[in-house]
């Protein structure tokens, strides 16, 4: 992330949460948070405490993700891809591990790019509790606190220039073919992680319109009657897939 994110989101909890302003954005949640970088750490510290949520740990380096929350059992874990010690994808992979360990805790990773096999990876065991946001939208306060709920509710939560790329890289035979324009439309804000209100506010439509579309999506990627918001990653999956 450059100097000048990091600055604008320390201004940022500065400026829309004074001390004492805690709880505005909806229910407490624990949070670990793991970024090797002191600025931005501080930053997003600073920036959740004021929301009203609870930051249980932090932690600098991807070997003591996985512990740490193990320990502390918060309700989200927060994760920087790129940590040391390889500074690669170590942040990543301890997301993954947390998962198999401890699916009961949410993970929203932060990522500097937009990487389409980190979505991928981190949606392969076709459950929800995920999320992968561009660091930059960290800025906007209302993306980073609405994705921190999707997860810990289950839900998935796709940074928007993830998924425009996804469909910008979508190349030759398309499994996905027999879904109309409108469908298309649909599964994509369903992998942004919004739900059927949210979707009909975007695409100005009514809500039964969307469920109908949401039921013609699961019909036509052969997804049987289950759990709504595992079927709904599925779908999600199903096009991450077909980008591969």
């Amino acid at each position: 992330m450059t100097a000048g994110t990091v600055v604008r989101v320390q201004g940022l909890a500065a400026a829309l949460h004074p001390p004492g302003a805690s709880g505005r954005l909806g229910c407490l949640m624990r949070i670990l948070l793991a970024e090797d970088s002191v600025l931005l750490r501080e930053g997003l510290v600073r920036l959740l405490e004021e929301a009203g949520h609870d930051v249980v740990a932090t932690v600098e380096h991807a070997d003591r993700i996985v512990p740490a929350a193990l320990e502390h059992r918060p309700d989200v874990a927060v994760l920087d891809v790129r940590m040391p010690p390889t500074f690669t994808d170590d942040g990543l992979r301890a997301a993954v591990e947390l998962r198999r360990l401890a699916p009961e805790i949410a993970v929203l990773v932060l990522s500097q790019y937009v990487e389409e096999s980190y979505a991928r990876d981190l949606l392969s065991d076709g459950r929800g509790g995920i999320g992968y946001l561009l660091k930059d939208r960290v800025q906007d306060l209302g993306a980073l606190d609405d994705a921190l709920h999707r997860v810990a509710a289950g839900g998935s939560a796709l940074d928007p220039d993830v998924v425009a790329q996804l469909v910008a890289a979508r190349r030759g035979t398309d499994p996905l073919a027999r879904l109309t324009g409108r469908e298309r439309e649909v599964l994509m804000l369903m992998a942004e992680g919004r739900s059927n209100a949210a979707i009909a506010a975007a695409l100005v439509i009514s809500a039964g319109a969307v469920e109908k579309h949401v039921g013609n999506v699961f019909a036509k990627l052969d997804l049987p009657p289950d759990d709504n918001d595992h079927r709904r990653v599925r779908a999600v999956l199903a096009w991450l897939d077909a980008t591969g």
